[in-house]
């Protein structure tokens, strides 16, 4: 007679791990790409797959979850893809669910043609870049299905970043717990996550396997570096970042075991951040190549290494726009900077096209000074440069502000905010110079005079940013502190920050969100950049104390 309390003999059991990256929308791409990594994985002797947080349709899909239509076309495809699948492997994936009157955000357990199990994800993120509370309600019960012997518990994302979910499977008879993410990337999230994950997996006692989405959409960068977590919180696997592919664990007795990739340091992250977002916008949008204004500043250089980086050198276009006020030293620098990247690199004085805006204006300007107007004119004519060769030859233009100028207004509208994408629009100015000396470890391409020299717009005579602006470190100090953790101003100076500085970078980031708000997006290292998650009234009289 069998002992019901004798242990249940489980042989080892290969799981995939596919960090996946999903473009929003391709449906039959998406699809298409599951399929051939479930043959990989089939091949490759896995029972299950793991494929991340809506990898059907893409992460996030926003407002194409309000579409009827949307709902239909997904559930065709999972059909298909379900219909498809090698004999014998399982594949769990996140999919948009319509039922009743209800939409969801759902994962499936696919198997030998039929669509086995369905979870609902129960926590909705309702801040920062999330708002699915918008777009889906949410689920209410556990999903555990058995496998070879085990029986899995699925949670998806933000279902494991509270108690409950994860102990209620536990008690629905899983034995081992399955999530699925869209986790966006910034800068430290993956010690966060991986911090959270052992909570959860101190409180249910069950093992974790995590399974994030890769890859650039819109302004979010989504990392990868999947893990997994045995039964006491030791790590089991760590998966690389920023790597597309298919990665494998073994599962025997219960204990997961994988290869341990140790992660790259913060700055390094970063940077890496960079590239994919840069790659995936231009890839999943369809641009043959990219252009943009090569001053000789650092800004410009850090961008144009980026997209170097990103694309190939093929891709990239320069191009100098030097005005009566650009010193001999940018134009030298801006040159060895271009070839060193063997770049595309073509020169356009501004100066006489500068002359004729002056003189048909002056009857309107007779006798008044120079000041930020003939500035911004210099700006919005290389914005109007760039802009006719995107026109013309079809490539994206990339501007190249960074973050603290987005901050504090330090930008023209319609001139070097002219662009496509906005590279550099969440890395704060201390971070650009950190990460140009790490790209440079690498190999050495950025000009050291780039890097050492005081940064100017050059829009006038011996013009230096830190003429009417704090020194980078102070802005980037109290700016983190306003816009990244919301504190007052008072606060700030408690913190040790003279009262001027803190009430004028806060006068100026309070007054340039009209201009925020018409620059193009950005890629998102922060834990809150000028876009999505940061949503402030352009006509607005309160002032923080």
């Amino acid at each position: 007679m069998n002992n019901p309390d004798a242990p249940r003999r489980m042989r080892a059991m290969k799981i995939a791990i596919a960090q996946f990256n999903a473009t929003v929308g391709d449906l039959d791409g998406n699809a298409a790409k599951l399929l051939d990594q479930a043959r990989q994985a089939a091949a490759a002797g896995a029972t299950l797959m793991l494929a991340p947080e809506l990898a059907l349709c893409g992460y996030p899909p926003e407002d194409l979850a309000l579409r009827p239509d949307f709902y239909t076309e997904n559930a065709r495809v999972l059909e298909s893809l379900a219909a498809r699948l090698p004999t014998g492997l399982a594949l769990l994936l996140g999919h948009p669910l319509e039922a009743g009157l209800q939409r969801y955000n759902a994962a499936s357990v696919l198997r030998d043609g039929q669509i086995i199990a369905t979870y609902r994800k129960q926590t909705l993120p309702n801040h920062t870049v999330f708002d699915e509370v918008r777009t889906f309600a949410p689920g209410d019960a556990a999903c555990v299905f058995e496998l070879d012997g085990v029986r899995f518990g699925v949670n998806i994302c933000a279902d494991i970043w509270e108690p409950g979910t994860a102990t209620q499977a536990r008690d629905a008879g899983a034995e081992v717990l399955l999530v699925l993410n869209a986790s966006p990337f910034h800068m430290d999230k993956q010690l966060e996550r991986r911090q959270i994950a052992r909570q959860r997996v101190g409180e249910c006692g069950l093992p974790l396997i995590y399974a994030n989405l890769v890859g650039g959409q819109d302004e979010l960068v989504f990392d990868g570096a999947s893990f997994a977590l045995s039964g006491d919180g030791g790590l089991a696997a760590q998966f690389p970042a920023f790597v597309e592919g298919l990665y494998w664990l073994d599962l025997e007795n219960l204990t997961p075991r994988g290869d341990i990739q140790e992660l790259p340091d913060s700055d390094a992250m970063a940077y890496q951040a960079l590239v994919l977002g840069v790659r995936d916008y231009v890839a999943k949008n369809g641009f043959p190549g990219v252009l943009l204004g090569l001053s000789g500043g650092i800004d410009s250089a850090l961008t144009l290494v980026v997209a170097v980086d990103a694309i190939g050198a093929d891709k990239v276009q320069a191009v100098m726009m030097p005005s009566q006020f650009t010193a001999n030293i940018s134009l030298e620098d801006a040159e060895a900077l271009a070839v060193n990247l063997k770049v595309r690199y073509d020169v356009q004085p501004i100066k006489r096209m500068f002359d004729t805006f002056m003189e048909e204006l002056s009857d309107e300007f007779e006798n008044l000074p120079f000041d930020q107007t003939e500035e911004n004119i210099q700006a919005r004519i290389r914005g109007v440069l760039l802009m006719a060769l995107s026109n013309k030859f079809g490539q994206l233009v990339l501007t190249t502000g960074n973050k603290s100028e987005m901050a504090s207004g330090y930008a023209t509208l319609y001139g070097d905010m002219a662009g496509g994408l906005a590279v550099l629009k969440d890395v704060p100015k201390t971070l650009v110079w950190r990460l140009s000396r790490y790209r440079n470890s690498i190999s050495s391409v950025i000009p050291e005079r780039i890097i050492t020299r005081p940064p100017s717009a050059e829009l006038r005579a011996n013009q230096c940013d830190q003429d009417s602006l704090p020194p980078y470190d102070v802005l980037d100090a109290i700016m983190e502190r306003y816009v990244e953790r919301d504190m007052s101003p008072r606060d700030i100076i408690a913190d040790g920050y003279s009262e001027a500085a803190v009430r004028q970078v806060v006068s100026l980031i309070d007054r340039s969100e009209y201009k925020r708000r018409q620059s193009p997006p950005g890629i998102r290292i922060t834990a809150r950049g000028f876009g999505r998650d940061r949503r402030y009234p352009i006509t607005n009289k309160y002032r923080a104390p």
